[in-house]
């Protein structure tokens, strides 16, 4: 079983890798923000368009990195759409503690859609290769900036 779950980690992640959702800049996003992990020299720029009741209507980025970076970055774009800016907080939360806890308890994704959780559980493999941590986070990190207003962020 475990050999299926590595073979279907793999298969996401390449795939989102080689072909990423959302790598684009949506023409009305309202917040963005640079990342970058000055470690492996991934740079991502998180695009989002926000509406006055603070409901995340598009996403998209742009940048290079490697594989899980990319990925990662494609997945969250696909799942913020729809959300409100408080709940991606709160799932920004919730995937960092999942990549980087090991007592973490899935109950903390409780109101939150399960195909979604079960994609981000995915790329929780990270934790097992710490300096990978950084790499599925960096899109995270730099959508938290670009939701609180800031405009550059660093995982170092």
């Amino acid at each position: 079983m475990f050999d299926e779950l590595r073979d279907l980690y793999q298969e996401v992640i390449l795939d989102h890798g080689k072909r990423p959702r959302n790598f684009r800049r949506p023409e009305d996003a309202t917040c963005l923000a640079h990342g970058n992990n000055p470690v492996c020299g991934d740079t991502l720029v998180i695009y989002l368009t926000v509406d006055a009741n603070q409901c995340i209507q598009d996403a998209g980025f742009q940048g290079q990195g490697c594989a899980i970076s990319v990925a990662s970055a494609s997945m969250m774009t696909e799942i913020l759409k729809g959300m409100s800016v408080d709940d991606a907080k709160a799932l920004f939360t919730g995937f960092h503690d999942m990549c980087t806890k090991d007592d973490f308890d899935l109950g903390q994704f409780s109101g939150f859609d399960e195909d979604a959780v079960d994609r981000l559980v995915m790329l929780s493999g990270v934790k097992e290769f710490p300096i990978r941590v950084k790499c599925a986070t960096l899109a995270w990190h730099t959508m938290q900036a670009a939701v609180s207003g800031d405009e550059e962020i660093s995982t170092e």
